[in-house]
């Protein structure tokens, strides 16, 4: 009797814990980075014999950013922006994740399939800083992915988390050129100060007061503000065709060659950010030379900058009476 007691006692405690879910067994890369295929949408990480991977377009990175840590949301399906996470009897590598026709070792052993949830991504700039002149430049794109409220559908049951760390996918950009002499052009018909080469611009629309022919006394040059009226600055980055002399000075801006990126310069703070110096000297007889210099100029496009540094030196500008 006591027998039959305890084997109905173990029974019932089977059946209370047998509720089609599997005791929680945690998927652990958090020391693990993320790769990307080249040849496809998928992002993964590996770990011995293990693999972890999501299927989302690429292109759904942003390369800027539109507000302050915007969020990306995709719903997680089994069709479209799928998460999986695979065992294998062996070492998992790279070509069992992304070429077309898969090696046939190792053996992919249990799968987990993420049915639904949510994956959010924040993407961040990250930039490059040159410690001598402290001048930054955004050499990629910081994307952090969380999945939250993912359910995997595993072989006898579910498993679920309200937050999942998948981790940062970093992606790059090419770096802006920023190779630019030193002469400068002014346009006859505007206040446009400008310095090109075949492919990028940029262009100052400055105060005619800080120009004046006439030679600034020692360490005090003329000085201004980035504004967003008047002494304002455009960096151009150009696609499709050479940037040429007649591309500038006209009442409209011409559609080619194309502006892939524009970067406008942050409004300056006195004393502190976005100050225009101007050191004028004389070149001859009734000839001038002024030099301008940007100290502490950031540039802007969208929610990401970048700085010049402390000093910037956007070129010479020659002028005569």
């Amino acid at each position: 009797m006591k027998r039959a007691l305890s084997l109905l006692v173990l029974l019932a405690l089977f059946n209370a814990c047998d509720d089609g879910n599997l005791t929680q067994e945690d998927i652990s890369f958090d020391k693990v980075s993320i790769q990307s295929c080249s040849t496809n949408n998928i992002i993964y990480k590996l770990k011995d014999q293990e693999a972890l991977i999501m299927e989302i377009p690429k292109t759904i990175f942003p390369t800027e950013l539109t507000a302050a840590n915007d969020t990306i949301k995709l719903d997680i399906s089994t069709t479209s922006n799928r998460v999986v996470y695979r065992f294998y009897n062996g070492k998992v590598a790279t070509d069992n994740i992304c070429e077309t026709i898969a090696p046939a070792t190792p053996v992919i052993t249990d799968q987990w399939t993420a049915t639904n949830g949510v994956i959010q991504i924040v993407t961040t700039a990250i930039k490059t800083t040159n410690t001598t002149d402290n001048s930054t430049r955004i050499s990629g794109y910081n994307h952090n992915i969380v999945l939250k409220n993912v359910t995997f559908a595993k072989a006898n049951g579910t498993q679920v988390y309200d937050t999942f760390s998948f981790g940062d996918y970093t992606s790059s950009v090419t770096s802006l050129p920023f190779n630019f002499d030193q002469t400068l052009e002014k346009c006859t018909s505007s206040n446009d100060v400008y310095n090109y080469n075949t492919s990028e611009a940029l262009i100052l629309n400055i105060d005619p007061n800080l120009i004046l022919n006439q030679a600034t006394a020692l360490n005090s040059p003329r000085t201004g503000l980035i504004g967003s009226s008047s002494n304002t600055l455009t960096y151009r980055l150009f696609t499709g065709g050479l940037v040429t002399a007649a591309y500038f000075c006209n009442s409209t801006t011409p559609s080619t060659p194309t502006v892939s990126q524009e970067w406008k310069g942050v409004t300056g703070v006195s004393g502190t950010s976005g100050i225009i110096e101007v050191t004028t000297t004389t070149n001859g007889p009734n000839s001038f030379k002024h030099t301008i210099v940007l100290r502490k100029v950031s540039l802007q496009k969208g929610n990401s900058d970048f700085s010049l540094g402390d000093s910037y030196t956007l070129g010479e500008l020659f002028t005569t009476n």
